[in-house]
């Protein structure tokens, strides 16, 4: 079986890693106070999902406070803007879409492509059409059968129709906390797409899914994560998994809801390995960076 390798690398300071690729889609909770950090180090293509553009608009100013409020809201505008809008307060998707509606100079082309490359020596890449300079509005009222999120990760899904997407990795700002039926939602979202690498992000932890289908290698970044984690399976339950690395390692053990769950394990060094025949969560503390 496949070893898929997972590190939590964009959260150190540095050039981005490589090979991957980041996006960045951002919910409508509380940004984490990292979130500056990825925006500029990580992620390649920015989205709000509806209401998650009220708390860009609000709370990046007051994590870049040394800075002109103004000056901090121009510079870090999504790209685009996604969801059923009904949460998004009138003057930001106003400000947003000001932003896009702003004269250019005749020379300057309107629509510009975002090359991102899926792999370094890919000759592919993918392209989305963006504005320039501002934000582009997508209205998805009519669809009431799926979340922000959803909405928001088929967008980035469907402009890469025809590349493997094992090297993109998609951050979710903001995906923890607050109420629960939207966290339960966010978790589903990383079952739906269950073949797309997705991180969950709060100021605490981060949660992403260890699909069956491979074995698991999770490096860990010891400066900005750890050691509290978990291991947790939901939908079905896992009948054997084992584990290396953990203070309380899994030999074949068999976990569900109802009997035991790998909660407020430690990890014990750099790598972590899982096997599973059920898709785990995965979980672990963040540290205050």
């Amino acid at each position: 079986m496949d070893v898929m390798r997972h590190s939590s690398a964009f959260l150190l300071d540095g050039p981005p890693p490589s090979p991957t690729t980041y996006a960045l889609v951002v919910l409508n909770q509380s940004l984490p106070s990292f979130t500056p950090l990825v925006w500029n180090r990580a992620a390649q293509l920015r989205l709000c999902a509806d209401g998650g553009s009220n708390r860009l608009f609000d709370e990046m100013p007051r994590l870049l406070a040394d800075k002109d409020e103004n000056d901090v809201r121009n510079r870090y505008k999504p790209d685009v803007i996604k969801g059923d809008m009904d949460s998004i307060r009138a003057e930001v998707l106003e400000f947003y879409s000001n932003l896009v509606n702003k004269p250019f100079c005749p020379c300057i082309v309107i629509l510009s492509i975002i090359y991102v490359h899926i792999r370094s020596h890919d000759a592919l890449p993918f392209r989305i059409p963006l504005p320039t300079s501002g934000t582009k509005i997508v209205d998805e009222s009519h669809d009431q059968d799926t979340t922000d999120l959803h909405k928001c990760i088929a967008f980035i899904r469907d402009s890469t129709p025809d590349l493997d997407k094992s090297n993109l990795c998609i951050l979710i700002a903001g995906a923890l906390g607050g109420r629960f039926d939207h966290v339960a939602g966010n978790i589903n979202v990383l079952f739906r797409f269950s073949t797309m690498r997705i991180i969950l992000l709060s100021d605490d932890c981060l949660i992403y899914l260890l699909p069956k289908t491979h074995h698991h290698e999770i490096h860990i970044q010891t400066s900005v994560e750890g050691p509290h984690c978990g291991l947790v399976p939901i939908g079905t339950p896992s009948r054997s998994t084992t584990t290396t690395g953990l203070q309380w390692n899994l030999t074949e053990m068999e976990m569900e809801f109802g009997g035991l769950i790998s909660t407020s394990n430690i990890v014990k060094g750099e790598k972590v390995t899982v096997q599973s025949d059920s898709d785990l969560l995965w979980t672990i503390s963040i540290k205050k960076l």
